[in-house]
């Protein structure tokens, strides 16, 4: 048995939406723990940018690659860019995703009902929420077997595991327009748990594991009615941190976890549990 389970020094781990809110907390619980990190984002120079601040003397360097998770291409040419650099993949983090509330043109439209939903919309989230897993998981996938090992992380939420609570997206004020968590993210979040589940599988015998990170939901701004709504609702009553779910990544992709895939790791301060 390794002295210590949890130790990732030296390892290269990329992680995609590598530039965003909780890509930012991952890519930098890594560097901390001595790992090589990619990061890989649409966009290209907030990458960049991010992985100059994350490397220093203290932690291993790091490289930003513009990628556009639904463009096989693109995920490719970022797959050989970590190939070239430090030759080898041991760590896929599938975070990349859309937010229908700021990441589209048709942002006003995350409200409209399932009704109406725009099927323009539906097609856009598919391909990154879904799409995109399989693209990454697909390029990675011939170093991981070249190598005889790798881990693959798919972050997936609450929602792929349990039905929208769309009672939290009421509006006190009648005069403001009622929203509800669009469709296109429970269906993807649930096909994640699919895709996770079938390429474990599918692995077993290769020395690859594939796991899903459930999280619940992460204060980001919020509204004080929607976090205390949603506060009430959870049992440990509070929104989490953007910091919190690092400890169960680094498991995830360590050692200590050596016998764990096709598993859904769920860390939602108590939602799923009632």
């Amino acid at each position: 048995m390794k002295e210590d389970l949890f130790d990732l020094a030296g390892k290269v781990a990329i992680v995609t939406g590598g530039a965003g809110m909780l890509g930012k907390e991952y890519c930098r619980a890594f560097a901390e723990a001595s790992v090589h990190v990619v990061v890989a984002d649409l966009r290209g120079d907030a990458a960049k940018d991010y992985a100059h601040q994350i490397s220093s003397k203290k932690h291993p360097k790091a490289i930003g690659v513009e990628t556009d998770v639904t463009d096989k291409m693109s995920v490719q040419a970022m797959v050989t860019r970590t190939l070239d650099e430090f030759g080898r993949i041991d760590i896929l983090v599938n975070n990349a995703a859309l937010d229908p509330k700021f990441d589209t043109e048709h942002a006003s439209e995350h409200t409209n009902t399932f009704e109406d939903y725009p099927l323009e919309l539906w097609n856009e989230s598919v391909a990154v929420d879904l799409t995109g897993m399989f693209l990454c998981s697909q390029a990675v996938a011939r170093p991981m077997l070249e190598q005889k090992s790798g881990v693959i992380i798919n972050i997936c939420s609450t929602y792929g595991v349990v039905g929208p609570d769309q009672r939290l997206y009421e509006k006190d004020d009648p005069t403001q327009q009622r929203t509800y968590k669009p469709i296109t993210y429970s269906v993807t979040k649930s096909a994640v748990l699919g895709l996770t589940r079938y390429l474990a599988t599918y692995w077993a015998g290769k020395n690859i594991r594939v796991n899903a990170l459930t999280l619940g939901g992460v204060f980001n701004e919020h509204d004080d009615e929607f976090v205390r709504r949603y506060s009430y609702r959870t049992p440990l009553g509070r929104m989490a941190e953007k910091s919190e779910y690092c400890g169960a990544l680094l498991f995830v992709a360590s050692d200590a976890a050596s016998y764990m895939t096709g598993a859904n790791l769920v860390v939602d301060g108590g939602w799923t549990a009632w």
